[in-house]
């Protein structure tokens, strides 16, 4: 019985004995082992004790974590660099970079924080870089992530003219190789280049193959910055948040702790810079505490939040869409929850989509439109997607009581027009009637409307940001589970378009089926060549190579897995798989 051997406890995964060659990034948690076979309702509880994981206190001295008082101390140290360069911003600049899920979120924090210095009549001081440039934004584009060269050549390039820079380099399992060429590149000019590091892995975790191109590791970058750290020339962020829900899938818990880090420290710079707040101690740890709160006041919606769940698993299942229709940040959000889903699952561009009020205009992205293949704006939505949708479709609206909610309204009457499955979510501070007529039409609208009230204390943008986060990953996870894209809780049908993915594969494969390392990856490079005898010039090629060519195919760890558990030739693999597409009892069939 799948989750069996799953172990109850929910420090488990710290011992020393767990799973001991993985880095924390790439474990198993046990508290999801048996994912795949829960309810709605149970897959939120699933996922909510999994993002409790990362505000766990230090249980043993074997991590750091999110509120250790090492983290917070370096978080006060990092504010005082921005502070710094807010308060002389001429020839400087603060660069966010990542691969991903991390440069998409690099994307969301400066586009927030450059926002807020124009509000101030300030000059932008924030950059992103994102591997793959702007479609990287809306969609997968790992390749780039493999190349040292282009992260450093990037950097170069956005910095150029400077003369102060802090780079703050995101990868979460400290194993980017994009990053690693940016990080190198600042560690060789110390006079311009100040470097911060946020991962969530140990340092001796960091990965150590040989990058292409280069004769450092991420690892032995990592250890010539914990060096320059004790001189506070360079930073690492580095604090433990627990295995990933869906093992490896950085987008959840990764993605989050992200944001909160990096939105602490440039909020605390800001209120120093503006405010004449002094960065402190209790303030820092009392901004972390507040987006716990943020976790507690979004799962308390838990039957709503199923009820969600089931729906869009409904429209997944019957091979239909999920879209998204977003408001300002809440807009971008959706945008990213929809990008992930490829690589992660496996799934169609046309499977899950967002759209946001004023498209690129609201986007402010760096290269602006990226053409008539990532349409974005609610209008697209109505002439190119709406009139294919039915009852089997799902549209959720996202919007705050602070957007022109009558807007909200009329997309919503537009869509009603065509299809009733039609659902919203909102937030709002608590005692604010100003939009309650308007609510109610939409409430009228829409089948459920989920509202997520909040006590009135400052600005509460970087928790209904979080708060959405956080629904809208656990929308689109349990939609796929319930779909059959996940096996135990593992991605059984991730895309192998980078190293990273590769080995991720090699091992999913090793796991499951028990075989040698060098059998499963045979297994996974016949399936990536469609062919059952493999030629030498395919064996003596490189990882790049290989994932080139896997660019262009889909289901190879299941046909993978298929071919080991049986020993059956490819063909027949692909007809297991035809007969039953539901890729988690495709594998079920053939281990009974």
């Amino acid at each position: 019985m799948a989750g069996s051997d799953c172990l109850p406890t929910v420090h488990e995964w710290e011992s020393p004995d767990y799973e001991p060659s993985l880095p924390v990034s790439e474990k198993s948690n046990p508290l999801t082992c048996d994912i795949d076979r829960a309810s709605a309702n149970h897959i939120v509880r699933m996922l909510h004790a999994s993002d409790t994981q990362m505000f766990q206190e230090e249980t043993r001295a074997t991590y750091q974590r999110l509120l250790s008082e090492q983290v917070v101390e370096t978080l006060m140290e990092v504010a005082k660099n921005v502070e710094l360069i807010l308060k002389d911003p001429r020839d400087s600049l603060v660069v966010l970079s990542g691969c991903g899920t991390s440069g998409r979120l690099a994307y969301l924090i400066t586009s927030a924080f450059n926002r807020a210095l124009r509000e101030l009549n300030q000059s932008s001081v924030y950059s992103y870089i994102i591997a793959g440039g702007d479609r990287a934004l809306l969609s997968s584009q790992e390749a780039p992530e493999d190349d040292p060269k282009l992260g450093m050549l990037s950097l170069k390039k956005v910095c150029e003219g400077k003369r102060r820079v802090l780079f703050i380099g995101i990868s979460c399992g400290l194993s980017a190789p994009f990053v690693a060429g940016q990080l190198d590149f600042c560690l060789q000019h110390p006079e311009v280049y100040t470097p911060v590091l946020v991962g969530f892995n140990p340092a001796h975790q960091a990965r150590d193959e040989p990058l292409p191109g280069c004769t450092f590791t991420f690892r032995s970058v990592v250890q010539r910055m914990q060096q320059l750290a004790k001189s506070q020339k360079a930073y690492l962020i580095n604090p433990a948040v627990g295995p990933e829900a869906i093992s490896g899938s950085s987008r959840m818990k990764g993605g989050s702790a992200t944001k909160i880090l990096l939105e602490v420290v440039l909020s605390a710079a800001h209120a120093a810079t503006f405010a004449n707040t002094p960065i402190t101690y209790k303030g820092t740890l009392q901004h972390m505490r507040a987006y716990e709160k943020t976790l507690d006041i979004t799962y308390a919606q838990r039957e709503q939040i199923s009820a969600l769940l089931e729906a869009a698993g409904q429209s997944l299942r019957c091979g239909r869409r999920v879209c998204y229709l977003g408001w300002g940040s809440l807009g971008m959000l959706g945008l990213i929850d929809a990008s992930e889903c490829i690589p992660t699952f496996g799934a169609d561009y046309e499977d899950v989509r967002c759209f946001i009020s004023g498209g690129y205009r609201e986007l402010n992205n760096n290269e602006g439109p990226l053409g008539p293949d990532f349409c974005i704006a609610h209008e697209d939505f109505l002439h190119l997607v709406l009139p294919s949708l039915d009852d089997q479709d799902m549209v959720l609206l996202l919007y705050t009581h602070s957007d022109d909610v009558s807007e909200v309204v009329k997309l919503g009457r537009r869509v009603r027009e065509k299809m009733s499955n039609l659902y919203a979510v909102y937030h709002l501070v608590d005692g604010d009637t100003a939009a309650a007529v308007h609510q109610d039409d939409i409430n009228k609208l829409c089948l459920s409307s989920l509202r997520i009230t909040w006590p009135a204390s400052g600005s509460l943008l970087h928790m209904w940001e979080l708060s959405t986060k956080l629904l809208l990953n656990t929308v689109s996870t349990g939609a796929h589970v319930l779909k059959g894209k996940i096996y135990q809780n593992h991605m059984i049908d991730v895309q192998v378009t980078n190293s990273k993915l590769y080995r991720r594969a090699t091992r999913l494969l090793q796991k499951l089926s028990g075989c040698p390392e060098s059998q499963c990856e045979h297994a996974l490079l016949k399936a990536v060549y469609c062919m059952d005898k493999l030629t030498a010039d395919i064996t003596s090629s490189d990882i790049t190579t290989h994932t080139c060519t896997a660019r262009n195919r889909s289901k190879v760890v299941p046909l993978a897995l298929v071919c080991l558990l049986t020993g059956c030739l490819l063909r027949e693999a692909e007809t297991h798989l035809e007969r039953q597409p539901i890729v988690r009892e495709a594998v079920e069939a053939c281990l009974s």
